[in-house]
């Protein structure tokens, strides 16, 4: 929603962390028409999520899996870093190009906080 509404930007991000939230979480996106292609990548990590037209309907599920994923979107794809980050295994994200365009020194920002990530270089 427009403000004070929940950020439509923000949606990515949350519907990330949904996917391993204890319980049923729906999200409504009534301003971008293509914002939930990450949500198609998620799947590829073992999340439970049904989309029907403007609304998606996520079971939040114990643990995602690592798996090769592709960035569709800057905002999609910083929601697959986020998912990597708490998946078991190994997660390639592709394409990201969109993701570094908007979130500068994103692998060495996250490394100081102990993740284990690096870019390959292309």
């Amino acid at each position: 929603m427009p403000y004070p509404g929940f950020p439509t930007d923000m949606q990515s991000i949350f519907g990330s962390l949904l996917t391993t939230s204890k319980g049923t979480s729906i999200i409504v996106e009534n301003i971008f028409e293509n914002r939930y292609k990450y949500m198609h990548e998620l799947k590829r990590m073992g999340a439970k999520i049904t989309i029907e037209g403007k609304t998606a309907v996520i079971k939040g599920i114990r643990r995602l899996n690592g798996a090769v994923v592709n960035s569709t979107d800057l905002r999609g794809g910083a929601a697959l870093v986020t998912a990597a980050l708490a998946a078991k295994g190994t997660t390639t994200v592709e394409n990201i190009e969109y993701i570094l365009r908007g979130y500068e020194k994103l692998d060495m920002k996250l490394q100081n906080l102990g993740a284990k990530i690096y870019i390959k270089n292309t």
